[in-house]
């Protein structure tokens, strides 16, 4: 004995029709859905770029820079590594920045002799001007010019008085 199922026809076949439209439906909505929960925790990248793509080194520190707010101390690093360009090679063999102070925004130059000193008190003005046109208005305020760092040397001999400092007593 065999059995043979009725075939469906009118409102039975649509039933049917309906019920494998559905599930499909379903399915795919399953897989929209591991999709997207893919892309929020990270399992695999698309074919659209985001965060986790690899980024030139320029661009990420310039974001990085951006981010801690550090462009005015980079700027004025730039401006050490770029001082003879600036200033021109004679000035810069005698005359060297040193420091600057964020917080007073005050550039401290050292210089070899207290000629280039005087020098370069005189040109400050002018460095500043140029400073500030490159690093934008007001990044630097001030320019303090020091001497140099160690007067002549100091010996003892046969004619030194006693509690005499040497000759930075009288000079220097």
């Amino acid at each position: 004995m065999s059995e043979e199922t009725p075939e469906l026809s009118g409102v039975d076949l649509a039933r049917v029709a309906l019920r494998a439209a559905k599930e499909q439906a379903r399915l795919r909505g399953e897989a929209t859905a591991q999709k997207k929960q893919a892309r929020r925790t990270g399992l695999r990248s698309g074919a659209r770029a985001d965060g986790r793509d690899p980024q030139p080194l320029g661009s990420a520190i310039s974001r990085l820079i951006a981010e801690r707010g550090w462009e005015a101390p980079a700027a004025v690093g730039g401006v050490m590594g770029r001082w003879p360009e600036i200033v021109g090679r004679d000035i810069a063999a005698h005359c060297e920045p040193e420091h600057f102070d964020e917080d007073e925004r005050v550039l401290a130059v050292r210089c070899s002799s207290t000629a280039w000193a005087t020098q370069l008190r005189l040109m400050a003005p002018q460095l500043l001007r140029t400073l500030n046109g490159g690093l934008g208005e007001g990044t630097v305020r001030f320019i303090k010019v020091q001497g140099p760092a160690t007067g002549p040397a100091r010996y003892r001999g046969r004619l030194r008085a006693p509690g005499s400092k040497g000759p930075g007593d009288t000079w220097g």
